[in-house]
This record gives C-alpha cells, structure tokens and sequence, in this order.
C-alpha cells in the first residue's frame, strides 16, 4: 500500500503498526502508545508526540465524551499529515470504574477523622460531607472495615491529593444495624451527626455508606476515580456506556484496538470479541485486555490466551497489591 495514501488519509486500522520493526540499521526496540489528555490534545503537542515516536494514540473514554474526543482525533489527523508519522487509533473503555462527581468542580477538602457519607445520589452537591457515586450497589458491595481509595493512584499514606477511608457503617444492609458486623451506637451515632452537620445531609438514605477519613486530603477536579481494595464490583466488563460509545465513535473511526478496561478473565475478552465481531467494521479490531485488579491477576495465563495483547494498569493493581509486588509480577512477566 502506497505509505503517501496512508500519510494523507485519517487515521485507518494499523494493527500491525505494533509488529516488530524490520531489521534496519537502527531498528526500533519498543513501540509508544500515548494517551492523549487535556495536556496532550493540540495538534502542536501530538505532533510532537508522534516526532518522538508514539505508534499509537490511546483515547480514554473515562473522562469526555465523543465530541471532546473527535475533536482530539481530528487533530491527531492534522499531526499525522503534517509530521508524515503513522498513527494507529486506541479506544479505552471506562468499564466498571466506580466515580466520585464533582458537577461544580471546587476543591474538596476532608480532614482526618472526618467522617463523610457516599451517596449514589448524584443530583447532590459534593461536599467535606457528602461525596456522590456513580454506583448504587455499594451498600451491598462492602462491609464495615473495607477501605476505599479516592483520588490518585499508588497511595501511600503521604499524599494530600488521594483519600483513605474506612467503611464505618453501610445503611443498606440491615445486618449491620441488627446483628452485629457493626452497631450504630449512640456513641457513633453522635460522631456521625456532629461531623455531617452543617454539611447538606439532612439524613442517611438506604444507599448511603458512611466512612471514617483516614488521612487529610483536598480532591480537585470534576471526576475521582473510586477503588473498594480487593472488592468485586458486580458490574459487566464491557458496559452499556462502552457498547454505546464502540457503536457510535468507535465505529464511525474505525478504530485499530479496543482496550478492554477491568478484564477479569477469558470470557470478558471472548464475550467483546463477539461483540466486535457483529460490527462489521470492527470485525478485525484488536483486543488488549487491561488488567487492574486481583480477579484479572488471578486469571492472567487464560487472558492471555484470548487477548492480541495485555496492559497492566499499575496505578490501580498498586491499590490491590503492595508496589513491589507490582514491580515483581512486571519484571519476571
């Protein structure tokens, strides 16, 4: 195929852009796929991005929707016809990624010892006092004692930018009220209200959770993405959302690979490949399975085994593992 047809066109499915390099004089000895963010989206900075040798740009359906993204790809096209650089097209699905929202996108600021309640009600305000989810099985998901991540990855007990809590008490579950796992005392009942006052909850709700701060942080931004440590979320790999967005933007950009977010064994990757494969235009879109948790671990020889590829998504496997065991898995893979 003509390399002048490929430079002039936008971007079409390259999957073998990521095959090894034939051998030459300077032979490349890896290939880049760059996610391109908030930072990176100009067609100034892709350039440069593909200068330096991005063989793939990644597109992260977590944060924007289709139009802020094709606004992205469109530049990516403008780069690649000015720089002369081929560019294969990455979607990356969201999954079941539990969020807290921010609508108002103020500076949230919680201070050790706190306590603050997780609603999925998501009409409300975030607040020190009140952080909306984007799941309403949470209750059932967790049990006093569970701790949640907020915020940034890899935390270590030192950043003010990632949030520690403690499950206190889950109000959908009325085991917990009656039997035991944990009582409600008039004790903690106190704590709850003397730390929630002033902080527009007028009362918990059967969805609520209600959780101890475990170390002052101030959260900043629209979406914090939410991580219940070695909890399963009964929530489907590839989600309504993602087959919506595979549909539409997907297959209007005939994109190149589809990185399947939250993989946790084979028949999540059988069961996309099967959905691809009624898209016609998608039938040879390539799969990389992103593993994020102890589920996805567990099951990584049989992964592999479906998968055209694998990424290992450190940030949220150091929540679930200590980094060094993170770092281990990685070298010795």
């Amino acid at each position: 195929m003509p390399s002048t047809h490929l430079l002039l066109e936008e971007p079409i499915r390259m999957a073998s852009i990521l095959e090894p390099s034939k051998p030459t004089f300077f032979p490349a000895m890896t290939k880049i796929v760059g996610t391109l963010g908030s930072k990176s989206r100009s067609v100034e900075v892709i350039s440069a991005c593909l200068k330096a040798g991005m063989s793939v740009a990644c597109f992260d359906f977590s944060q924007g929707d289709t139009d802020y993204h094709q606004e992205t790809l469109d530049n990516l096209k403008v780069a690649i016809r000015s720089t002369k650089k081929l560019c294969a097209v990455m979607l990356d699905t969201v999954g079941p990624e539990l969020q807290v929202v921010n609508k108002s996108e103020k500076a949230i600021s919680l201070e050790v010892d706190g306590c603050v309640v997780l609603t999925p009600d998501q009409e409300k305000e975030a607040s020190p006092q009140l952080l909306p989810v984007n799941f309403s099985g949470l209750p059932k998901a967790v049990k006093p004692g569970d701790t949640i991540f907020i915020g940034q990855y890899l935390f270590t007990g030192s950043e003010t930018t990632s949030l520690w809590l403690e499950i206190s008490h889950q109000r959908g579950d009325s085991r917990s009220d009656r039997e035991g796992d944990f009582q409600i005392s008039d004790k903690n009942l106190g704590f709850v209200r003397e730390n929630l006052d002033g902080g527009g909850v007028a009362e918990l709700k059967g969805e609520d959770v209600v959780c101890r701060v475990k170390n002052s942080a101030t959260l900043a931004g629209s979406l914090f993405t939410l991580h219940i440590s070695q909890i399963r979320i009964d929530l489907p790999t590839l989600t309504e959302n993602d087959k919506h967005v595979i549909c539409t933007w997907g297959v209007c950009n005939k994109i190149d690979f589809l990185s399947l977010s939250y993989t946790r064994n084979a028949e999540d990757v059988r069961q996309a490949r099967q959905f691809l494969s009624e898209l016609s235009d998608l039938a040879q879109t390539q799969i990389f399975a992103k593993i994020e948790n102890i589920e996805g671990l567990t099951h990584f020889d049989e992964i592999l085994q479906e998968a055209d590829g694998i990424i290992l998504s450190r940030g949220n496997l150091g929540m679930d593992l200590p980094p060094e065991k993170v770092r281990s898995f990685i070298l010795c893979d």
